[in-house]
C-alpha cells in the first residue's frame, strides 16, 4: 500500500476514534435516529413525497430525478463498489462507541457509506432543478453522513467517499436523463 494511503487511513481512524471519545449525550439519540430513519432512502423518499405534492412542476421534476439518481447510486454503491473495496466495518467495541449511540451494525462492507451516496445523490439532483431548494437536502445529506460516523458503523472517509460518488452518480444520472 502506498505511504499517502497509510497516513490517510491513520488519520480516519483518528478521527472516527476521536468522534467515538466526545462524549454528546443530548447528540447521541438524535443521531442514532436520524441514522435509522435514513435507512432504505426512507428520508429522500419522504423528500420526494414532499417536492412532487407541495412543488408544482418543478417539484415532481426534481422527485423524479432525485428518486432515479438515488436508485443509479445505491446499484452503482451495492452491486459494483462494496464488493470490491470490501473495507471491514469499524470495531465499535475497540473504539468504545457508547451504546447509547449504537444502531444495527450493516453486514456489508463499509467503502463507500451507502446512506451518505444516496443522501447526496438525491440532493444533487433535486440541485439541479431547484437549486435554492436543494440547500435543506444538502445539510440533511450531511448531517446523515455525519450521524454514521457517530452510530459507530462508518468511518469518515467511507462517508466522503460515499458524497463523492453520490454526487457523481447524479450529475451523470441527470445528464443521461436530459431534461425530461
Amino acid at each position: 500500500m502506498p505511504r499517502w494511503l497509510d497516513d490517510a487511513e491513520r488519520i480516519d481512524v483518528a478521527v472516527y476514534a476521536a468522534v467515538a471519545r466526545t462524549p454528546t449525550p443530548v447528540l447521541d439519540p438524535w443521531m442514532r435516529r436520524l441514522a435509522s430513519a435514513a435507512d432504505l432512502s426512507r428520508l429522500n423518499l419522504l423528500g420526494a413525497a414532499v417536492l412532487a405534492l407541495a412543488g408544482g412542476r418543478p417539484g415532481r421534476r426534481a422527485a423524479r430525478l432525485g428518486v432515479a439518481s438515488v436508485a443509479t447510486t445505491s446499484l452503482v454503491v451495492n452491486a459494483a463498489v462494496k464488493p470490491v473495496a470490501r473495507r471491514r466495518r469499524p470495531d465499535r467495541a475497540v473504539h468504545e462507541v457508547p451504546g447509547a449511540r449504537h444502531v444495527a451494525m450493516p453486514a456489508s462492507r463499509s467503502l463507500p457509506s451507502g446512506h451518505s451516496a444516496s443522501a447526496f445523490a438525491f440532493a444533487t439532483a433535486v440541485g439541479y432543478v431547484m437549486p435554492r431548494g436543494a440547500a435543506p437536502f444538502r445539510l440533511l445529506a450531511a448531517v446523515v453522513g455525519y450521524s454514521r460516523v457517530h452510530t459507530g458503523v462508518h468511518y469518515p472517509g467511507d462517508v466522503l467517499a460515499g458524497a463523492l460518488l453520490g454526487t457523481t452518480v447524479a450529475q451523470a444520472t441527470v445528464r443521461a436523463l436530459g431534461d425530461s
